[in-house]
This record gives C-alpha cells, structure tokens and sequence, in this order.
C-alpha cells in the first residue's frame, strides 16, 4: 500500500465505498487521516463500517461537509454531468474541494526514501478511447519481460493505493479512463500516453468536446516529461501540436497505424504490419508485427506502437522490446484468441462496446461469422460500415436485436436474442478458415453485469462445443 499523505490529522470524506473507495480509506487512515464514508447503497455503507472502521456520515447535507479537508470521490460517480451528485454539490457550496484517488496518488507518490535509489520510481499513464487497457499491460509485460520491476494499476487490475511501495527503477503503469482524468487535482506522470478518441461517454461529459478535454488533461494538469500521442485522429494531431515547441521536438512521440509519419521529429508507425521508428528523419528500427497471435489487426499495430514508443522513452532496446511483443498473451475479452476448432477461430473481443472498437475487430479478419448487439451506445453503427464486408454473416443478441439488425446494410443477419443460440447458430454454419467473433458494438447491461460476464458466457458456450 502507499499512504495518501498530506492530509494528517485533518477529516477526509470519501464519496463511493466500493473497490477504489475502501482502497482509497486504508491509504488514508495509513498516512494519518480520519476517512469520513458515505455511500447511496446502504449494505455498503454498513460493510465499510463494520469491516474497515470508517465512519460514516451523510455527505449530502452540507454541514457534514464543511468539516472536511476534501471529498474524494469514486470514479464512477457523476461530478457535473448528467447532473452532480448531491454529495458534492454540497462539496462546491461548502467550499470543500473535490478530487479522486488518481489526484491524491500523485499527490502522495514519492517519498524521501527516493532519493537513495540509483534510479528514481516513475510512472506512466496511458488514456485514450480505445486500446489503453490493451497498451497498458503490453507496456508492463514489455517491462517485466526485459527484467524491470514494474507493476499495473488504475483502470485496470489494481487500484492506484493497493499497488506496493516502489523499488529502486521500478514503473508504475496507470490505465487511466476520463472518468478519473476529468477530477484529477494533480497528474503528473513521467510519461503520459494517447492512443486515440471516439465517442464515448458523451453523457458523462455533455459531448465530445467534454470528452476530449478530459482526456486532455492528463497532459496539462502538471504535464509528463514525455508525451506518446496518437495521431490518426485531429484530436491527437492537436494534442500533438499543442504539445511540441517545433517539428524536431522529441518530447513529444507521433504514433500512427493508418500511415506513414515523417518529419524531423520521434515518429512511431505501423503500415503493413511492420513498425518503424524514425528519428532525426532516419529509420533506427523495424519490427514485423504480422505474426504476433495476442495482437492482431491495426488497432492491435496501434497499441504495440504506443507500447513501443513508451518503452523506447523508458530506455528499452527495439529488440527487447520485440521479444515483449512477441510474448504478449493478451487481454480477457480484448481480440482473445480462445479456441481452434476443425480450422474456425473463436476469438472474444466483448471490450468491444461501441462501435469503433468493433469496427477495429471487424478489420483485424477477412471472414467472419459475427456475434453482436447489446445496449446500444450514442453514435449509432456507422463507423462499421467500412469493415462490414469482411462480415459472412451476423448474429444478432440482445433485447433490441431487431433494431440492430437493421443498422447493418448489405448484411445477412440471424436474429439469436441469446448468446447460445448465437454460438450455436455460428458454430454450425462456421467453415474452414472463418473467424466466430465476438465484438458487439454495444454495452452488455441488457443482458449481463458487465462485458467480462458477456465474454466468460462466450467463452464457456465454446468450450461446451462438441470437438
């Protein structure tokens, strides 16, 4: 654990007593403070009084607020849009300020013991729209593959304080969503990392534009050593240009998986399935990606771009970098390759819900037989549209499985409803050479808790298949 410092003595409230919240409690009764919890659910409330101590206080009324140094937040809890939750809307009106467990990690992080290292903790933090949980943990893999000590926290695995006091050169990987960028008071990685942006969350940030400027302030609040962006979007090109003093200004990394980048700058790239680093306007290094299994497609090519770029930045050589690459099992539920039967491919990418995720699966497989639909997300099916030849034919789940369907000109479709029929049906009628993907452009909560359960069901439905 890392103590949350600066705050000894002095009263803390905590909004959200789930998985971050009571991390975030311990680290704060460690370095000194009194967690003040509240929670809408009542069982959690009385879990975290009964099992952690943590005293608990109705923060919605504003006298129990104005007591506190700061309210800290959960990320999955609104702070201004749709609307603020009542707890800290009677943070503002107290004057109480607001944050997350991301702005008091960086607040905490380091201590005087750093200075006997050799070399000095640091850490990276990677957000984007699509691809950043995939690229954080090839750069931890990377890492720990070449010997570095490192460890992956955020948005991914472990809360930031369940993560273990830093060794002597160790790196810290953060997976970070806009949910934690947007509230963050302090973020100031080493190195900060942008795989690219598409519509998301556009509820929680009243529009793209609130998107994008969550995610953009992980390079403003304090602001990296290093920038790794992503370019092949205009939101990046900007990120980029915003960022960089001049074309030659290797503080700022330029990645692509759609073209070649060129300029006098640090440039990562994937075209045909070699990536090439440029610097100085000459090739320094080359690596086919063609025969990587855990990262097929170019938007896999993107994140082993980015994962590339962040590890040369932490000192790596391209060939140790390669053989990380090429060790890479993959995520759960993120292009995973599941199982071969009599030549068809299962492979389950359930972290695809919206519609440019899978469009990027959809390109990643000349023939596939498709499973897909769910809670549609704003935005529509559109951006499917360009991959949607290399669709054999659809399955289609989910409540609204008909409206779905109808989203997918020039597509056989099957209405299923179910993942076992859609498995079943898929199965059957899949030939030699075909892919059975799971990718379905939508949100799960229609069928099932979260897209890790959609993707455990589609997996045990496969390995119930008949050999």
């Amino acid at each position: 654990m890392i103590p949350a410092t600066g705050f000894e003595g002095q009263r803390v409230g905590l909004l959200g007593l789930g998985r971050s919240g009571l991390a975030t409690a311990r680290a704060l009764i460690a370095g000194g403070a009194i967690p003040v919890g509240w929670d809408d659910s009542v069982p959690a409330r009385e879990a975290a009084a009964a099992t952690e101590g943590i005293e608990i206080a109705d923060l919605t009324k504003v006298s129990n607020v104005e007591p506190l140094a700061t309210l800290v937040t959960s990320p999955g809890i609104p702070h201004l849009y749709p609307s603020a939750h009542p707890a800290i809307r009677a943070a503002w009106e107290a004057g109480v300020p607001v944050d997350n467990d991301i702005g008091l990690f960086f607040r905490a992080f380091g201590s005087s013991a750093f200075a006997e290292f050799d070399r000095p903790p640091r850490v990276v933090a990677v957000t984007g729209s699509n691809g950043k949980s995939t690229t954080a943990a090839l750069i931890h893999h990377i890492l720990t593959e070449a010997g570095r000590p490192a460890q992956l926290a955020g948005n991914i695995g472990r809360g930031v304080f369940d993560i273990e006091p830093p060794q002597d050169g160790e790196v810290i990987v953060l997976e970070l969503s806009s949910y934690q960028t947007d509230l963050a008071r302090a973020l100031t990685p080493d190195i900060a990392a942008f795989t690219n942006l598409s519509p998301d969350h556009l509820d929680r940030h009243a529009g793209p534009g609130g998107y994008f400027a969550a995610k953009r302030r992980l390079f403003a609040e304090g602001g990296p050593d290093r920038a790794v962006i992503g370019v092949d979007e205009d939101e990046g090109l900007y990120l980029a240009n915003q960022l960089a003093m001049g074309p030659g200004d290797e503080r700022v990394i330029r990645v692509s998986a759609a073209r070649k980048l060129t300029g006098p700058g640090w440039l990562v790239f994937a075209r045909k399935g070699f990536l090439s680093e440029w610097r100085k306007s000459r090739q320094v290094a080359s690596i086919d990606l063609r025969a990587i299994p855990g990262l097929p497609g170019a938007h896999n090519h993107q994140n082993a771009c980015t994962a590339f770029a962040v590890t040369r930045a932490l000192g790596l050589g391209p060939r140790e970098i390669e053989a990380g690459l090429a060790s890479y099992p993959g995520l759960p539920h993120r292009s995973q390759r599941i199982a071969e039967r009599s030549g068809v491919v299962f492979v389950n990418d359930s972290k695809a819900t919206n519609a440019d995720a899978a469009a990027h699966a959809l390109a990643a497989f000349p023939k596939i037989r498709w499973i897909c639909g769910g809670l549609e997300k704003e935005g529509g099916l559109g951006r499917l549209e360009p991959h949607l030849d290399h669709v054999v034919k659809a399955y289609v789940i989910g409540r609204e499985a008909e409206a779905f369907a109808r989203q997918l000109p020039g597509v056989e479709a099957e209405i299923c409803r179910t993942m076992e029929v859609a498995v079943s049906q898929a199965a059957a009628e899949a030939e030699p050479g075909e892919v059975v993907l799971l990718a379905p452009a939508a949100a799960s909560f229609d069928q099932y808790d979260n897209f890790e359960r959609r993707g455990d069901h589609f997996a045990a439905l496969v390995a119930a298949l008949s050999p």
